[in-house]
Formats: C-alpha cells, sequence, structure tokens
C-alpha cells in the first residue's frame, strides 16, 4: 500500500498477485478508507457518517473477508468506545477491541519514531495525540480474521463486557485463560477478605458453585483502600484478569483492574465467618442460600428437577398440571387443608365458594389417571399438601410430587421406571454436580459419592410384602414394632431392609389390601391363604431415608373398583368421573409417587426433611 495525496490506497499488486477480483480489490480499497489501515494509519473517530454509508452501500457484506484480504488490520484512534461501535455497526456482529500499543512479533525492532513498522507495513504514529494501536477481532469469523504481536492488557480493558457466572470460568478455564478471553467481570458477595498491606485477597461467590473464585486486588486498583473495609456479606462487582493460580486449592483467580462496591452490609448481618446450626438458619430462611450447605442444596434440588423432566420428556411422557385445589381425596385419609371464603363458624357448604367442600390437593394422580387413559403416558410434577400435626424429620405439610402415569402398563413396568428414573437423577448429579456432592460428602455424610455410584451401577433388589416379613422376623436386630403380616412397614424396618439386609435400593411388593388405597389392583392371581389378599403396590426403600416411592397398578375393573370404595366407606357419587375411567374403554395402568424432598434428602444426605425446600411448612411455622 503507498501513500498518494494523503489519503491510504491500496497496492493493486497484492491483490492480484494473490489472484483477487476487481471487485474485490475495489471493496478491499473502501476497508481502507474506513479503517484507516496502512500506511497512513487513519484516526477512526473522524471516519464521517458519509463514509460509513458508502462503505456499507458498496458491497462490503463482510468486513472479516476483507480483512482476510488485507492480512492485519490496525486502527488508530484515541477512544477505543468509538472503533468498537463503527466497526459493529460496519459488520453486523460484536467486535471486541483490544489496547495493545503498537503490534509487532517482535516488540523490539520497533522504532519510536514519526513512522514505525508494524509487520512489515509503515505505520504513522501521530505525536500531538496519545494514540493507540488496536487490533479488531471479529467474534463471529475468528478464523478469517489475521492477528499479530502481544497484547498489553493492563492498560485498557474491555468495554462494555457482561457478567460470567464464577462456575463458568472453572468449567471453561483453558478459554479464559488466553488473552483475548481473560477480562472478565465478575458479581457477587463478599465471604472473606485478606488484607496484605500491598494486596488484598478477597473471596467471592455469586451461588454458581461451592467455593467461589480468589480475587486479587493489588494497590494499583483506584479503589484499593476500600477493599480491606469490604465486610462479609456486601455485594460486590469486580473487573480483571482471569489468570492461573500459584496456590493449589483452586486452577484460576482473578487479578482485579477495578472493585465496586454495589450494596453494603450492616453490622448485624447474622451469617458471619463460622458455622451456624441447621436450626439457627432455618429461622432466617431468606438468608441461608447464602450458606455453602443451602446453596449447595438448591443446586442439587434445580439439577434433580432438570433431570426430572429430561428423563419423562425423552420417554415420551406428556408434562400435566394437575390442579392444586379438588374436591377428591386421592388417599382417603382427609388429613387436607380445606379451602373455604366462608367466615368462621359457617357450615353451610353449598355457599361456598365452589359450592361444596374444597381442599388443597394431596395428590396429582387421579387427575393423571384421567389424562393416561387418553394420552398414554403423563407425569405431574407439582406442590402438594397434607394436614399432619407431625413433627417429624420425614415430613412437610407442603411438598412436592412426581407421580408418572403409564397406559397398557403392570406393577413391573413401573417398577422398571421407576428404577431408571431414580438412577437417571442421581448419573446427572454425578456428571454436573461433582463438586455440591463431594461438599456433602466431606461435611454432611460420609461415603455419599460412593453411596450415590452404587445406585447408579447396580440393580435394585425386589422382595415380595411376605418375605420381607419373614427377613425380619428373623433378624437379630431388636425393632420398637414388632413386624407383622398385615401391619404396615415402619421407617426402621424399611431402613433395616435397605441398608443391612440388601444395602442397596430394594423393592418390596404385593402389600396387604387392608393397609393400602382403594385404586390399587386386587391380586387375583396369588394364594390368599389364612384370608390374606393382597394388592399390586410397591415401595422403594433406600439407605438413609426408608420409603422413597410408593406405586401401584391401578384397579381397572368397575365392579372390583366399586366394591373397594364400599369397603373403605367412600363415596361412588363423589368419585363419579374416576369411576367413568372404567366405564368407557378402561385400560390396565399403572404409576407411583416419588417424594421431590425425600429424592433430595438422600441425594445430598442432609438429615431433616426441612433443609431441603426453600421455605419449609410445618406445624407452627409458616413464615418467610
Amino acid at each position: 500500500m503507498k501513500k498518494h495525496g494523503g489519503a491510504p490506497i491500496v497496492d493493486r499488486r497484492h491483490h492480484q498477485r494473490a489472484g483477487h477480483s476487481r471487485t474485490h480489490r475495489r471493496h478491499a480499497l473502501h476497508v481502507h478508507h474506513a479503517l484507516g489501515a496502512g500506511a497512513c494509519a487513519r484516526n477512526v473517530d473522524t471516519v464521517s457518517t458519509t463514509r460509513l454509508k458508502q462503505v456499507l452501500n458498496s458491497g462490503v457484506q463482510n468486513l472479516s473477508r476483507m480483512l482476510a484480504f488485507l492480512g492485519t488490520t490496525t486502527v488508530s484512534s484515541s477512544r477505543r468506545s468509538r472503533v468498537q461501535q463503527f466497526c459493529g455497526h460496519l459488520t453486523g456482529s460484536r467486535v471486541s477491541v483490544f489496547a495493545s500499543g503498537f503490534l509487532s512479533r517482535d516488540p523490539s525492532q520497533l522504532q519510536r519514531s514519526r513512522h514505525e513498522r508494524v509487520n512489515g507495513t509503515l505505520v504513522r504514529a501521530y505525536a500531538r495525540q496519545r494514540l493507540a494501536l488496536t487490533r479488531l477481532c471479529v467474534t463471529s469469523t475468528p478464523a478469517q480474521t489475521s492477528t499479530v504481536g502481544t497484547l498489553d492488557e493492563h492498560k485498557a480493558p474491555p468495554a462494555e463486557k457482561q457478567r460470567v457466572r464464577i462456575q463458568r470460568l472453572f468449567e471453561e478455564a483453558a478459554h479464559f485463560l488466553q488473552p483475548a478471553n481473560s477480562f472478565v467481570v465478575i458479581k457477587g458477595w463478599v465471604r472473606t477478605v485478606r488484607d496484605q498491606k500491598q494486596f488484598a485477597f478477597v473471596q467471592v461467590n455469586d451461588g454458581s458453585n461451592v467455593s467461589g473464585i480468589q480475587v486479587v486486588v493489588d494497590s494499583s486498583v483506584p479503589s484499593f483502600d476500600k477493599v480491606a473495609s469490604l465486610a462479609t456479606g456486601c455485594s460486590i462487582a469486580v473487573s480483571g484478569y482471569v489468570r492461573k493460580s500459584p496456590g493449589a486449592k483452586q486452577p484460576i483467580e482473578v487479578q482485579a483492574t477495578s472493585v465496586e462496591l454495589l450494596g453494603p452490609v450492616a453490622s448485624n448481618y447474622p451469617l458471619q465467618k463460622k458455622r451456624h446450626s441447621f436450626e439457627f438458619l432455618r429461622t432466617i430462611a431468606h438468608l441461608r442460600p447464602r450458606t455453602n450447605s443451602f446453596a449447595a442444596v438448591a443446586r442439587v434440588r434445580s439439577a434433580l428437577a432438570a433431570a426430572t423432566h429430561a428423563f419423562f420428556q425423552s420417554r415420551g411422557f406428556i408434562y400435566l398440571h394437575s390442579p392444586i385445589i379438588t374436591a377428591s381425596d386421592c388417599e382417603g385419609a382427609g388429613e387436607m387443608f380445606r379451602v373455604t371464603t366462608l367466615p368462621p363458624g359457617a357450615t353451610e357448604e353449598q355457599a361456598d365458594f365452589f359450592g361444596q367442600r374444597a381442599s388443597l390437593t394431596v395428590s396429582g394422580q387421579l387427575s393423571a389417571e384421567a389424562y393416561a387413559c387418553a394420552m398414554g403416558d403423563v407425569y405431574t410434577f407439582g406442590p402438594t399438601f397434607r394436614a399432619e400435626n407431625s413433627n417429624t424429620k420425614r415430613h412437610l405439610a407442603e411438598f412436592w410430587m412426581i407421580e408418572p402415569e403409564m397406559a397398557f402398563a403392570s406393577r413391573d413396568d413401573a417398577m422398571k421406571n421407576a428404577e431408571e428414573y431414580v438412577k437417571h437423577g442421581v448419573s446427572f448429579l454425578l456428571e454436573t454436580r461433582m463438586e455440591d456432592l463431594q461438599f456433602f460428602d466431606q461435611f454432611i455424610e460420609k461415603g455419599l459419592v460412593r453411596k450415590l455410584e452404587q445406585v447408579r451401577d447396580l440393580a435394585f433388589a425386589r422382595v415380595s410384602y411376605t418375605e420381607a416379613i419373614e427377613i425380619l422376623s428373623k433378624a437379630t436386630e431388636k425393632f420398637e414394632f414388632t413386624p407383622e403380616w398385615g401391619s404396615d412397614l415402619q421407617t426402621e424396618h424399611e431402613r433395616y431392609l435397605a441398608e443391612r439386609h440388601f444395602q442397596r435400593p430394594v423393592f418390596v411388593f404385593n402389600y396387604p389390601a387392608c393397609i393400602k388405597a382403594f385404586y390399587m389392583r386386587v391380586n387375583d392371581t396369588e394364594p390368599t391363604t389364612d384370608g390374606r389378599r393382597t394388592v399390586a403396590a410397591f415401595d422403594l426403600l433406600v439407605p438413609g431415608i426408608g420409603e422413597l416411592i410408593g406405586g401401584s397398578q391401578r384397579e381397572e375393573r368397575y365392579d372390583v373398583l366399586c366394591s373397594r370404595m364400599q369397603e373403605l366407606g367412600l363415596s361412588k357419587e363423589q368419585y363419579w368421573w374416576y369411576l367413568d375411567l372404567r366405564r368407557y374403554g378402561t385400560v390396565p395402568h399403572a404409576g407411583y409417587g416419588l417424594g421431590f424432598e425425600r429424592y433430595v434428602q438422600f441425594c445430598t444426605g442432609m438429615e431433616n426433611i426441612r433443609d431441603v425446600i426453600p421455605f419449609p411448612r410445618y406445624p407452627g411455622h409458616c413464615e418467610f
């Protein structure tokens, strides 16, 4: 390229040798005029709107393609934001502009004179302005953009960077350690600050991982004098460069160029740098997700929810939103929260909002059966409510249930699906949330990761209820409740079977009809000696929890279902629509229900179910 009349022109011989067409040479000329690249590097601040329109109208559709013709392109400007904005308009893509001083393969070859050579190209330096040569990187087509030289990143970082989650920095560490990608902005809450006079270490966590990331702030940062006064819990924004960490605890850290206080914290902030009991943290449930334990629980819960939908959707199940308010009692227990608009003391249910007694649902199963008998396989995933006055570690008044229903399916089909689902969720956690699981393994339940790996790898055991009673009767363990046929299994019985006898998850099936719900199919092929009658029901028992899943094949025979309802004193008029499913094209179908909080408990080792739901509801507690 030669200088002629103070304006840059294209060296046509370069393009002729490269085989470029006359049109390409004309396009390259416009790019040179607009960017000011070459023998007389032109200040982009002076590019007029007319020139921009000329470039766009000339047919230059892809600046990166032209840059490939021109080789390395440099732009001189005292305002990088103007360069970035101009090139963004020109290319229609995001353009990153990095300040670098003079670019060269060997910076020592540069002579600070009126004219500088950059990679064999003569570039004029402006003496009266403090200019910086910049490199353009069109991120949509990086392979077509040639780059040379070294970057002095600390002089002027890229503008208008969006926040990056800390977890992503660790997952894509190799990407962010590259010079072109190393400048980041993180925002989060301060965990600790260590002041070393000339520099400080700030541990920042944004909730995306357990450990957060270490931010190194040296005395050259403008706000360094305020960093030492940052308190635990305050929120900050940090701009800086990702660097390899010399420490062994984490592979990377952030070398800060600026630290901005976003939200200060009062002196009475209840979460200081010490361990707090879970009982105390329940009293400040709005702040407890800022602790490692509850943040990890939230991430595991979110991952299991995502795995739930992925599992059923991948198998063709339809996601059903079952009603929260209902007039049906699925379990027949009657322990339901009533929904009413009547004033206290009123008893006329016909004058109530719905014209009949209404309650919060205890299960979405009956609704799911209706849709399964029309659409095949469906599942519900939503909140359910039970008004049990229980203060145990295993019960909540409000909890979430996953309830799949499968048409043309048997009890064994439902058991198979349940095993696959549990294994899928555990495998997903081991693949995506290992840091959280290792945290729980270290501080909550020793051997948790190994337990989950066994759940993933080993087949679940299967035993009939009658055989389970025999096993319990022969056990040397002393139980508080004596196991006997016809009584429900207690938690101590369930845990013995899963933890001591089988040492893995186990299905117990074919329970006595007298202890199960009316909708479970009565077994007609099993001997009923001594008047024992069983139903095609099953429970999945897991170590540390006991019952995780309860399910059955549903009673599809109209007359048998009516007989069972009569035995339990249930009104056929109240369940008329449920009986219609057996009158109009009935099919064998089966399903189960999984208490989501117990699943989270099992996967985290958390002892109390109140600590695996964001805001627990139990007798006497409905705050937040």
